[in-house]
């Protein structure tokens, strides 16, 4: 049996809502399922405001017109994230100056940040690497002693927290991801987090191309214009309609991917101790969300081997980011502060395991597939 990377879990009620969308008036947004989301998100995230968005990109891209990035202004954040994460920086006209990660947890290593500062600095995104909270009291710190904003990439953090406080809600802006492959799943969709109330009013005019329209439908102005730049970033009533349903379960989805991975961790215990390979690592004061479970090679040759192995046992594994800065595109609009070597490594030996609700029956062959692949590789090797 083939056993895909990533699979979408119907979590109970989307046909129902989705049906009532279908039934109604309005399939357009911001109607009824999308209020019901927003609410939710704000309630359980306690952020001052949450507007869905119809991809994590599109928050991304809001979050960097409200802090007013503008051109020849630069934004330092890791190379090992989406193209998502600098393109929202580079659609502003600047520049994003990429510093190396951590070892440890593959997030923007906060004691690099100050030396990369120039005075065309302007903000910070950081990312949370599979769901794991940077250090973000550093991060902060550092932002506030040299008036810079903070955006936190949260794609991958839905309910992980940073010292109790949820991801996406400690810096000026977060944005999330609802994207197929995330824990919960509206196909495609996103959100941001407004947490700085002074971006609030000029958020919803952004999302509404520029318009003051929910100002409008709540009978707060009496003409609906052009007031601000903006783009068309609202899902439609289906996308919330299909978010509602997960969120409702989305406690049980966190434990069921935290099981997963706590299954992997224990199983693959003995070839980290044996030095083959390295398994994540979850600093003591992050409570993470079972997003995704990786394991970091000895070098290019054993991750190539593992994939390759495990493709030909049916059951999918995938390498992640290609660092940006190594990139085209990144050698054409950014650059990188100093030499990356973590960063490199990362590219070049971490690969991913399958993990979705509904896999933990294969967990054990997965596990002892995985075993043999490594150790056999090691005796050949030797």
């Amino acid at each position: 049996m083939h056993i895909p990377f990533t699979k979408p879990y119907a979590a109970g009620n989307e046909l129902t809502y989705v049906r009532q969308v279908i039934c109604g008036d309005r399939w357009a947004g911001d109607g009824t399922f999308s209020q019901r989301c927003q609410e939710w998100l704000r309630g359980m995230l306690n952020s001052v405001e949450v507007l869905l968005t119809h991809s994590c990109t599109a928050a991304l891209e809001m979050a960097t017109i409200l802090c007013g990035l503008e051109g020849g202004d630069e934004v330092i954040q890791p190379s090992f994230t989406h193209p998502s994460t600098a393109n929202a920086v580079v659609l502003r006209g600047a520049t994003p100056v990429f510093v190396d990660v951590r070892a440890d947890t593959l997030n923007l290593d906060e004691r690099l940040i100050e030396r990369a500062i120039t005075e065309r600095t302007k903000g910070i995104i950081a990312v949370h690497y599979a769901g794991v909270g940077c250090e973000m009291d550093a991060i902060i710190d550092v932002a506030r002693r040299h008036d810079l904003w903070v955006i936190e990439d949260a794609a991958q953090g839905i309910l992980s927290r940073y010292k109790e406080r949820y991801l996406g809600t400690l810096g000026d802006v977060g944005a999330l991801s609802f994207h197929e492959t995330k824990n919960v799943t509206s196909g495609e969709g996103g959100a941001i987090l407004i947490n700085n109330p002074r971006h609030v009013a000029r958020a919803e005019v952004i999302r509404e191309m520029g318009t003051n329209r929910a100002r409008f439908l709540r009978g707060e102005v009496d003409e609906y214009v052009w007031v601000d730049m903006g783009s068309s970033y609202l899902p439609s009533e289906i996308v919330a309609a299909l978010l509602l349903a997960q969120l409702e379960e989305i406690r049980s989805l966190t434990s069921r991917r935290k099981e997963i991975w706590r299954r992997y961790h224990q199983g693959l215990q003995d070839l980290e101790l044996a030095g083959l390979l390295k398994r994540p690592f979850i600093p003591a004061n992050c409570d993470h969300n079972g997003h995704l479970y990786y394991l970091m090679m000895p070098d290019q040759n054993a991750r190539s081997r593992l994939i390759a192995g495990l493709g030909a046992r049916e059951i999918s594994a995938h390498f992640h980011f290609m660092p940006l800065h190594a990139a085209p595109a990144g050698r054409r609009f950014g650059r990188a502060h100093d030499r990356l070597p973590v960063t490199e490594r990362a590219g070049e030996c971490l690969v991913r395991l399958p993990i979705w609700i509904g896999i933990e029956a294969h967990l054990d062959r997965i596990i002892a597939e995985v075993t043999a692949i490594v150790r056999g590789s090691a005796t050949a090797a030797t």
